[in-house]
């Protein structure tokens, strides 16, 4: 049984113990405690591991050049262009109203700081104090300049990037087991949730799922295309066409990485080259994830309409800053954006519980962000193709029908994906 089956189904019987258990359903929510813990356990290594391990893989940083900056910046205009629609959609939406969670008396909203001292916050004095205290917009500046650091020592580092490799390789395991017991965090806490305030709180689920989509279409078909029409030159629905393969892909398994070979094929359609594909989408894989930042900025307001929390401008601020920076160290895993909604909720105070309610449709909203991943993948290679003048526009322009197969990806017997490498 697939894992979003089970947590559909950890759903459902959650609140089925709920009306049944009342306020005695209370005894269950240790176990969803636990499953919350874990989930903030595995957060500071995993972006540690994957962010470092992403900075070494693109080579000595002094050879990155104008491509490897083109990249990166068009990655945080995006990302942050995805969380902004977000949030304004979310405002706009106001998906958790009606679920009358009640305030909560412990609540303290930060104290607000302005945007100059904010970003000077988020260099830390001491690497090992942001480690232990779990800042992770510190923890990412000091990967990000780790990476580097290490990237540039070539050789004698090289045991240490393996290290970090590694580690980012077991942290994944470590994040399938978390996520693997999803369903029993969500049954415990939707139980409890369910004892204490009653079923009505379950019915404006909808409208959460609806925001995020609209979100997710408005940056598709809106600012992907713009962007692809006015830099590129290519028609949005020839650009549209052309990555709706991988975009399928990723849609019905939740996974960029899944949808890569087919992302590399939507990259020749489109005209870009190898070499500039080659570096663009691995590096996607690690740092573009508006679908995620979007889900995020999206299931924030959601969490706080749901507790009766209003939300300044600043602490929105920090929404964005903090899904813009978390999204780079979102491993391109199922249940990955799930993991980094805690550190979103974490950065402005909102309480973590709200976690188990948007779990339960979390499926839904995994292939939305998915499928804004890839489309923004794809549209990183096109537009740093077209910016650096290496962009085969005769090739971006013909039709599917006129492009020859290409032999280099293709289905074994059973089904599984195989290159020329095997």
């Amino acid at each position: 049984m697939k894992l979003y089956h089970k947590i559909m189904i950890g759903l459902v019987l959650g609140v089925v113990a709920g009306l049944i258990l009342g306020e005695k359903a209370a005894y269950l929510k240790p176990i969803g405690d636990i499953f919350i813990r874990c989930l903030r356990l595995i957060v500071v290594p995993l972006i540690l591991s994957t962010l470092i391990t992403g900075v070494v893989s693109t080579g000595n940083i002094k050879n990155l050049g104008k491509t490897g900056i083109n990249t990166l910046v068009y990655f945080m205009i995006t990302t942050t262009l995805a969380v902004c629609i977000g949030l304004i959609i979310a405002n706009v939406f106001q998906p958790g109203i009606g679920l009358s969670l009640g305030e909560l008396k412990t609540f303290k909203a930060p104290d607000s700081v302005g945007p100059a001292q904010m970003i000077v916050n988020m260099f830390p004095m001491n690497p090992m104090e942001a480690l232990a205290k779990g800042n992770v917009l510190q923890i990412i500046i000091f990967a990000l300049l780790f990476g580097a650091g290490l990237s540039m020592t070539g050789d004698k580092g090289k045991p240490i990037a393996d290290f970090f490799q590694s580690l980012a390789e077991v942290m994944f395991k470590v994040s399938d087991i978390v996520i693997s017991f999803a369903p029993y965090g969500v049954f415990a806490l939707i139980a409890w949730t369910t004892g204490k305030f009653g079923l009505d709180i379950l019915m404006p689920m909808g409208k959460l799922i609806i925001a995020a989509l609209v979100a997710s279409l408005i940056h598709i078909f809106v600012s992907y295309s713009l962007i692809v029409t006015a830099v590129a030159r290519i028609s949005p629905f020839v650009f549209l066409k052309k990555v709706m393969e991988p975009a399928l892909v990723g849609l019905s398994t939740c996974s960029a990485a899944a949808a890569f070979p087919f992302s590399m094929r939507a990259q020749k359609h489109l005209g870009v080259p190898s070499k500039i594909s080659g570096f663009t989408l691995p590096m996607a894989l690690t740092i573009n994830m508006d679908g995620t930042a979007l889900y995020q900025a999206v299931a924030a307001i959601f969490v706080a309409n749901a507790y009766g929390i209003d939300l300044s401008l600043t602490q929105q601020g920090t929404i964005v800053a903090t899904a813009v920076l978390a999204s780079v160290g979102t491993a391109s895993i199922p249940g990955g954006g799930l993991i980094m909604l805690t550190m979103v909720l974490q950065s402005v105070g909102l309480p973590l519980e709200g976690i188990a309610i948007v779990a339960g449709v979390d499926r839904i909203l995994d292939m939305f962000r998915t499928t804004t991943n890839i489309f923004g993948d794809n549209s990183a290679g096109v537009v740093v193709a077209a910016l650096g003048g290496q962009l085969d526009r005769e090739q971006a322009s013909k039709p599917l029908s006129e492009i020859e197969h290409d032999s280099s990806i293709h289905l074994d017997k059973e089904g599984h994906i195989v290159d020329e490498l095997g």
